[in-house]
């Protein structure tokens, strides 16, 4: 609540005030947050003030005071407004038991930069799982909406770059749905792009070969539920992790299935797996068109799906980009820098003229 104190406007932190200081020079506006005890304004800030630090880096033409519980802050009125806004949001997220870094402050501060219609605590709180002493939630808007877009359709592509957690999200949507018996099993596929004569050369049996392209699954499978738990679940059926050749044949009902790296499907392949659709079933394919491991002019069933199926009810395409990458943070710097590099490969193809047009001779 607003109270006058020594003249100058003053309210509790997550409130708003329009005004400014009486003797404040013009354009430069100045607020002060009052926290209602020190260890709000710690759970607020950061440990050792590490969020503070964060708005600072952000908006380095403001100047932050701070003085028992209360936090000074005074810059650019343009600034001013939008520390204010950010604050109001990082009380929201600690009355909601989230611990405030560097990182949530950056998914934060994504959100309120999209201007997005959706509350940004919301997002950042929407739980999905917890396991083992962990929330699974997702981190960004794109990934909240491909949350909901699970929630909400039947067959579901998610699309994007490494480390945007299009594979994570639908597998604790996964084992959710099993937790809460919407489902009786999970499937789980990945295409084994050397599954002809190199994987030959590899010792073992057939198991042993295909395993490496089936092992992300199985830690993110480790991430979600009690390991202990996993054998025994697998060899009653209930979770089943298999190449997609395995899928050849089938009718998948009253399950969960989930098709990951499908930019390595050939246009066949994808069919064979969108028909294995069942009754009571849900499915979700997730993959990276930038990154695509097939043989030279093979085309990618995912590159071409979205065409084909466009326009169908029940059937949702979600794109991820480098904003959503959640990794470390040089992650998205290096997705968008070879977004970038591609884009400029791209133009060159493009533009380039035929030798022969030019008057050249091969």
């Amino acid at each position: 609540m607003t109270e006058a104190t020594n003249g100058k406007p003053r309210f509790s932190a997550g409130e708003r005030t329009t005004g400014e200081f009486p003797h404040s020079l013009p354009g430069v506006r100045t607020e002060v947050v009052i926290f209602d005890n020190s260890e709000q304004m710690v759970q607020s800030l950061g440990s050792h003030d590490e969020a503070l630090r964060f708005i600072e880096e952000q908006f380095p033409a403001v100047d932050f005071h701070v003085r028992g519980n209360e936090l000074a802050i005074s810059g650019p009125a343009a600034d001013v407004p939008r520390i204010m806004r950010l604050i109001h949001e990082v009380r929201g997220l600690v009355e909601r038991g989230t611990v405030i870094t560097p990182a949530v402050l950056q998914q934060l501060a994504a959100l309120l930069r999209s201007q997005s219609l959706q509350n940004p605590v919301e997002v950042l709180t929407h739980n999905i799982l917890s396991s083992r002493g962990k929330t699974i939630r997702p981190k960004t808007l794109n990934q909240k909406n491909y949350v909901d877009a699970i929630d909400a359709n039947t067959v579901i592509f998610g699309i994007g770059p490494a480390g945007t957690g299009k594979t994570f999200l639908a597998m604790a949507k996964a084992v959710q749905a099993l937790q809460q018996k919407e489902v009786s099993r999970i499937i789980l596929t990945r295409p084994a792009v050397e599954a002809g004569e190199r994987l030959g050369f590899l010792p073992g049996t057939l198991s042993d070969k295909i395993d490496p392209y089936l092992r992300p699954l199985y830690d993110a499978l480790h991430d979600m539920m009690d390991p202990e738990s996993i054998p025994r679940l697998m060899a009653a059926g209930t979770i089943e992790v298999a190449p997609l050749a395995y899928m050849r044949g089938r009718t998948l009902n009253d399950a969960f299935i989930i098709l990951d790296e499908a930019q390595n499907t050939t246009p066949e392949q994808m069919k064979m797996f969108l028909t294995r659709l069942g009754f009571g079933s849900k499915m979700v394919v997730t993959g990276d068109v930038t990154q695509v491991d097939l043989p030279f002019g093979t085309r990618s069933g995912l590159r071409i799906v979205e065409e084909i199926l466009q326009g169908i009810e029940d059937v949702n395409f979600t794109v991820l980009d480098a904003s959503d990458v959640v990794r470390h943070r040089l992650v998205g710097d290096i997705v968008h820098a070879y977004g970038v590099w591609d884009e400029i490969q791209r133009n060159r193809v493009k533009h380039s003229v035929p030798r022969d047009k030019r008057g050249e001779h091969a």
